[in-house]
């Protein structure tokens, strides 16, 4: 486990992303989202490892990049904030038939212990061309986080629902930084 690795996960459309950049512009280091990077990928490219067309496909890209932004964030110093990750890939890709979650990683559990999770925020989802699955195929996705987070050991820090910048204050505050 690294401690200083902290994931940051829960519902789609639930803040993460707002709230990675709102940590980032308050200067501590972090490592976007990967499904959004592939999609954004596979659409200007032409690709079929989309979660619409090759469910499948795209949970093995996402376990790809997830691990290369572990590997890579070894490099850096202090604290690195993810956006999804490792965790979020591997329940995407046991879902579709692969690999069970912990068969993913192993035994070593790869983000500090506390993760803050997302829950679900109707106000504030909404569809894009990357997000085009609806509010609840999200929460039902948040629902298989929460328990692959239970089932691995991690403990939830559930944020309230309050403004971004109450977030990251939070976020800050129980990370010491």
């Amino acid at each position: 486990m690294t401690e200083r690795f902290i994931l940051l996960t829960g519902c789609s459309g639930g803040g993460k992303s707002t709230l990675l950049n709102t940590l980032a512009a308050q200067g501590v280091a972090t490592v976007p989202e990967p499904g959004r990077r592939i999609i954004s990928e596979e659409i200007a490219f032409g690709g079929t490892a989309l979660p619409w067309v090759d469910m499948g496909a795209f949970a093995r890209r996402a376990v790809e990049v997830a691990r290369a932004d572990l590997e890579a964030a070894r490099h850096r110093e202090g604290a690195v904030f993810f956006d999804r990750g490792l965790i979020d890939a591997a329940v995407a890709l046991e879902y579709c038939g692969g690999a069970k979650v912990r068969d993913t990683f192993g035994a070593t559990m790869p983000y500090a212990r506390r993760v803050f999770v997302l829950p679900p925020w109707p106000a504030l989802f909404v569809n894009d061309a990357e997000r085009q699955h609806s509010f609840d195929a999200a929460v039902q996705e948040y629902q298989r986080i929460e328990q692959s987070l239970d089932d691995l050991g991690y403990q939830r820090y559930v944020l309230p629902k309050v403004t971004v910048e109450e977030r990251a204050e939070i976020i800050l505050r129980e990370c010491g930084l």
